[in-house]
């Protein structure tokens, strides 16, 4: 896993997103999720590609519930792009490189 990719809790999530003074991609995903699966591999990409602009944040939907709930995710995975603490936008279902990469260059 990339080493740009925070793995973060429910006790950490302010922390770790809402306090960013850069954007936060933050991907809900789970451990038996196959679409969170397939773009684990894209994200770390990603995190690496970003690194600096904007931070990307995975929460465990199995383990950080309250957050899930806090969000009203539904879905997963489910990216929701956080700017100053706010959610700016969503990206629910996986998708290819070239369209998350326009979802983060888009909301940044």
């Amino acid at each position: 896993m990339s080493g740009n990719i925070v793995n973060t809790t429910d006790e950490n999530f302010e922390a770790d997103v809402l306090q960013s003074d850069v954007p936060v991609l933050v991907d809900f995903w789970a451990g038996w999720c196959a679409p969170c699966k397939a773009i684990a591999p894209v994200l770390e990409v990603l995190a690496d590609e970003y690194q600096g602009k904007v931070k990307i944040v995975k929460v465990d939907v199995t383990s950080c519930e309250q957050t899930a709930v806090n969000f009203n995710i539904r879905n997963i995975p489910a990216l929701l792009m956080f700017k100053n603490g706010e959610v700016v936008a969503t990206q629910v279902g996986a998708a290819p490189k070239s369209k998350l990469t326009a979802f983060i260059d888009d909301n940044i």
